[in-house]
């Protein structure tokens, strides 16, 4: 999953927000290398991606964009999921999206001191062109994507793969579908981000 479905699998703290954003910002570094105020999060974050990787469902997203993009397609599932989570987020995170992005940059400004250098680099140009809220259309996946491109080989391409998330909108969407609730029934069986029962 990309950033938004780890924050709002996130506790209710700006710690544990912050942590869970973190574990995208980390690499591998060692959790002794983490603030300790983060470390809870980041190792939610790594559960997540696990419990990502190795589901069915997901792998059936990645195999509907191998042909094209091989090792990026994992990259591209995580970010159209994060799509379909921001399209339906009020109903399924319990608030609206605004208001939820909203707590997450504030709670980035609240931690400053104790976040990990990239993520320390990244936090003003997130909330600036608030990075959040972009993912719920698709202009915004794609300079999203473009953003991406920047920093691969095949960025030329890769900032097209908007094309791709068109193209098998209905397949991807019903698969995420499939899996957001499971995901959720693991990691946050009880309640959602903002105390609220989770609507599945």
């Amino acid at each position: 999953m990309n950033y938004l479905a780890h924050l709002v699998l996130a506790d209710n703290t700006p710690e544990s927000l912050v942590g869970n954003l973190a574990g995208d910002f980390v690499g591998g570094l060692g959790l002794g290398e983490v603030h300790p105020s983060l470390r809870p999060g980041v190792e939610r974050h790594r559960a997540v991606d696990r419990f990502t990787d190795s589901h069915p469902v997901t792998a059936r997203s990645r195999a509907r964009l191998q042909a094209r993009w091989r090792l990026f397609s994992g990259v591209l599932v995580d970010v159209f999921y994060d799509h379909f989570l921001a399209r339906d987020f009020e109903r399924l995170a319990g608030e609206p999206l605004a208001r939820f992005a909203g707590r997450v940059y504030a709670a980035l400004q609240s931690q400053a001191a104790v976040l990990p250098p990239r993520l320390a680099k990244a936090a003003p140009v997130m909330i600036r062109h608030d990075w959040l809220a972009a993912y719920a259309e698709l202009d915004g996946v794609a300079v999203i994507l473009g953003r991406m491109a920047r920093r691969t080989r095949r960025g030329a391409e890769l900032a097209r793969a908007a094309e791709d998330l068109r193209d098998h909108y209905a397949a991807l969407a019903a698969d995420f579908n499939e899996f957001f609730p499971q995901l959720w029934q693991q990691f946050r069986p009880d309640t959602g981000p903002a105390g609220i029962r989770a609507p599945f």
